[in-house]
């Protein structure tokens, strides 16, 4: 990542994000809820990216550092927490299910004005409580270590249509698929299917977010029809891409 801002204190705002806006890399010394209202946003560390559509929130530790890149026109809400405020006790970043509820409670906190109240903290304790009951959701695409691996990743997310096998892909970065299935355990914590069907996922979220045609993003990302992309969809995300667009 490029060089590393350094902010203090996690804000706590509402801004609107245009469509392939950036915020450069990043961190704070307190948590961050970060929520995209309307468009989808990517969120990206060291270790990764993650994907956060309207239906998710992703959970940004104290010290990480990320950065994030709006797709589609977004509005995006951040909500500061002190280091000690972490109910769910993660370490990590990590995507979370928003439902209509925590997604008020959400845009709310954003709102102004800022000020401590009581009528503020009593929104802040309903709000963590909340995050204590969203499931978490498997949206994090990792990044390998290894660099045969971080080679068949980038052909990937180049051309996530790309179909070969993992013997293919194998051949042009001169390493077997053996070493390469061992490679994804390892570094990917998954297998290369899981991987490559979570790329997909990811990239139609951004072409989604762009208004394009869900036929036409099924096309690009590699699926053999329109329904096999939106059964996919639907068992990742509980709708349809259709239902997602509206």
């Amino acid at each position: 990542m490029p060089e590393t801002r350094h902010v203090a204190i996690a804000p706590t705002r509402a801004q609107p994000l245009p469509a392939r806006a950036a915020i450069d890399a990043h961190r704070h010394d307190d948590h961050q809820i970060v929520y995209a209202g309307r468009g989808v946003l990517t969120v990206s560390t060291d270790a990764g990216s993650w994907v956060v559509p309207a239906s998710r929130a992703i959970w940004i530790p104290a010290g990480t550092v990320h950065a994030h890149q709006a797709h589609g026109d977004c509005e995006l809400h951040l909500v500061g927490l002190p280091l000690a405020d972490n109910p769910l006790g993660l370490d990590r970043p990590t995507v979370l299910g928003v439902g209509p509820l925590l997604r008020e409670l959400i845009l709310a906190y954003t709102r102004p004005p800022h000020d401590d109240d009581p009528a503020r903290e009593r929104l802040r304790a309903v709000l963590l409580d909340q995050l204590c009951a969203a499931p978490q959701q498997p949206l994090h695409l990792p990044t390998p270590a290894d660099p045969r691996l971080g080679a068949v990743c980038a052909i990937l997310r180049a051309s996530p249509a790309d179909g070969r096998t993992l013997v293919a892909l194998g051949r042009e970065v001169g390493a077997s698929d053996r070493t390469l299935t061992r490679l994804c355990r390892s570094d990917l914590g998954m297998s290369f299917p899981q991987w490559r069907t979570q790329l997909r996922l990811h990239h139609a979220l951004l072409l989604l977010a762009d208004r394009v045609p869900v036929t036409a993003v099924a096309r690009r990302c590699g699926w053999a029809s329109a329904s096999a992309f939106i059964d996919a969809f639907r068992q990742s995300f509980g709708h349809t891409p259709g239902a997602h667009l509206r």
